[in-house]
């Protein structure tokens, strides 16, 4: 039978509540909504694959 120890001072894992608070904080810079930044990468990757088909090297 084996008994494991505990390490004194290991940080403990997050929790929900606290991974809530973090995100709910408010931070200085440019906000962008997410269906946004999803529209322009799709944009970005149907034009890289269009520019691949009419101008194949």
């Amino acid at each position: 039978m084996s008994v494991r120890k505990s390490k004194k001072g290991a940080p403990l894992p997050a929790s929900s509540a606290g991974l809530l608070r973090f995100f709910e904080d408010e931070t200085k810079g440019i906000k962008v909504r997410p269906e946004i930044v999803f529209a322009v990468a799709s944009g970005l990757i149907g034009i890289s694959i269009l520019i691949k088909i009419l101008f194949p090297i």
